[in-house]
């Protein structure tokens, strides 16, 4: 939650600081493909560093930094200070997700993984539902110069409120590895078990088919939701004419349905496991009506203001975080010795393209002074990874247990 209110406070307000720095749409993509290209270095870092640390030590480090950064950037008088703290906040909330699928990795078990983490992912569909409701209180119907600011100042001090909660509830026996998955269940292809007692290398990992097919899957679902992330409230505001107030009442309305697709993709998850499907398959299935969803880009984006655009977004953005939980409980299967540093890996190949094409967005937008084509294409993308998931995913031998580690 806390992440994505630090996070989504720019591209809440991004209307405001791009007219008062004097900003094209390019150097607002410029922006956001600085703080993508050190999420993606930071993953990667901080990965290993989660394999390595404990996690219940560095990851509260990890929020306090980010939460600095955040309120940092409501202080900032240049371009240039702005792109410092954007990169800054996105090197350390790239942590975030290595520390976070380690913790959950350690309270689960496989078959409750995707729910799981379903409930994790819906902490991100809050922090973005809060974040435009308090913007709206502290900004609409004010036009002073450097308002924008406030709202900065007052998330990035949320932080604190959350490390006494982490020390108050965890232990450190929470954190206790658990067993390697060894029956046909794991992930690991059949000839990379039998090392270190069943537990694969970090290479053999990598060089997995299996590996390489999350790579394609990770980098679409990320391309697609960060590029309707950073640009939704532009294209309401800029692209469909929505005044400042209700497009940040619609963004709430957005993350409130990309909630219930998050949370519902892990019940229709653990739904389907209960009813005899393989994990896998469930994975699978849900994975595939949720890249259906997200095509659906192609026609609201061409859609003219109304409510049945704002309808179609509603489903786009279901679709879009319910592919998460499906993704990260895929990779929670690889490794328990190496989540860290898996997690941390496919990050850096997630952030990676999609913070390019950021800035590739922002430029398309300027030559066409639309929106709308980026928007378009954006949504297919998830359908590529779901042909990878299907025909490329090697199927472990002898049946896959539904339940239990």
């Amino acid at each position: 939650m806390l992440m994505y209110m630090d996070r989504q406070t720019l591209p809440n307000v991004a209307t405001r600081v791009t007219r008062e720095f004097g900003l094209s749409q390019e150097d607002y993509g410029n922006i956001e493909m600085t703080f993508g290209y050190a999420f993606a270095a930071g993953g990667f870092i901080f990965g290993i560093i989660a394999d390595k640390w404990s996690v219940r030590w560095l990851y509260p480090c990890l929020v306090i930094a980010w939460s600095a950064m955040g309120f940092f950037t409501g202080m900032v008088e240049t371009y240039a200070g702005l792109l410092i703290c954007r990169m800054l906040l996105g090197f350390f909330e790239s942590g975030h997700w290595p520390c976070a699928l380690k913790t959950t990795q350690r309270l689960l078990s496989p078959d409750q993984r995707t729910m799981g983490n379903s409930v994790l992912q819906s902490g991100a569909s809050f922090g973005a539902i809060l974040t435009p409701l308090l913007m709206n209180w502290m900004l609409v119907g004010r036009t002073e110069p450097g308002l924008w600011r406030k709202p900065f100042l007052v998330i990035g001090s949320l932080g604190v409120l959350w490390l006494i909660a982490w020390f108050a509830l965890l232990r450190k026996s929470d954190f206790a590895p658990p067993a390697e998955p060894s029956a046909p269940n794991s992930m690991t292809a059949p000839s990379e078990a039998g090392r270190s007692g069943g537990e694969a290398s970090f290479l053999s990992i990598v060089y997995s088919r299996r590996f390489l097919v999350l790579c394609v899957i990770v980098a679409c679902i990320n391309i697609c939701w960060q590029i309707i992330r950073s640009w939704l409230p532009k294209f309401l505001q800029e692209g469909r004419s929505y005044g400042e107030s209700e497009a940040l009442y619609f963004n709430s309305l957005y993350y409130i349905a990309t909630d219930v697709g998050c949370l519902g993709a892990g019940a229709a998850s653990l739904w389907l496991v209960k009813r005899s499907f393989t994990v896998h398959g469930s994975r699978s299935l849900v994975y595939g009506c949720c890249a259906l969803l997200t095509s659906l880009t192609t026609v609201a984006a061409f859609m003219p203001k109304g409510w049945l655009l704002l309808g179609m977004l509603l489903v786009v953005g279901a679709g879009a975080l319910g592919l998460f939980p499906c993704y990260y409980s895929l990779t929670q299967d690889l490794s328990a010795r190496h989540q860290g540093k898996v997690t941390g890996l496919l990050s850096l190949v997630a952030w990676l393209p999609s913070s390019y094409l950021q800035k590739l967005f922002g430029r398309l937008a300027d030559k066409t002074e639309s929106f709308d084509y980026g928007i378009a294409l954006t949504g297919l993308l998830p359908l590529v990874g779901l042909f990878f998931l299907w025909l490329f995913w090697d199927r472990p031998g002898g049946s896959e247990p539904t339940h239990g580690r």
